[in-house]
């Protein structure tokens, strides 16, 4: 099996976050997409390993920032490759607001924002899908949003 044919999916990238008390948290998530229209829900595959996965499991609510062709390298690798059990994701990343519902979310390198919350949570070993119902969304620019094959070729640094 091939399993590189798996990279011909479309999938976005997108900088999932959260909020438990006074913790705020994000990162980098790829298996997002809109399930239902009516009432409009989506879904989020989140690793069990992020902090950010154990504080949606807790508060049921998250935000995703639909990021941008433009989004430097740099983003991905500082909410995509260091833990916030570590650090404090939030600290020095200034290019934030707060949505109604109290979570951050990445104003800038993106071109929505959409929060939701959870209903319910499918187990898939490794993962945990959540299906959300949309409680906001929000159009921040134009520009086209990143795809995991856009990232792969044209962000992520070349060896």
């Amino acid at each position: 099996m091939d399993s590189k044919a798996l990279f011909n999916l479309s999938l976005g990238v997108y900088v999932l976050t959260a909020r438990k008390d006074d913790k705020d948290n994000g990162c980098i998530v790829d298996a997002v997409m809109q399930v239902t229209s009516s009432p409009n829900r989506i879904s989020a595959v989140v690793n069990k390993q992020n902090l950010t996965h154990d504080m949606i499991k807790d508060t049921g609510l998250f935000n995703i920032s639909v990021l941008t062709e433009d989004t430097p390298f740099g983003v991905f690798a500082y909410f995509g490759f260091q833990s916030g059990r570590d650090i404090d994701k939030f600290k020095d990343y200034k290019a934030v607001k707060r949505a109604d519902n109290g979570i951050l979310y990445i104003e800038n390198i993106t071109n929505a924002y959409i929060s939701a919350k959870v209903e319910s949570a499918i187990d898939l070993d490794t993962h945990t899908m959540f299906i959300a119902e949309v409680t906001n969304a929000q159009i921040l620019s134009n520009e086209p949003a990143a795809t995991y094959d856009y990232y792969l070729n044209h962000i992520k640094p070349q060896n």
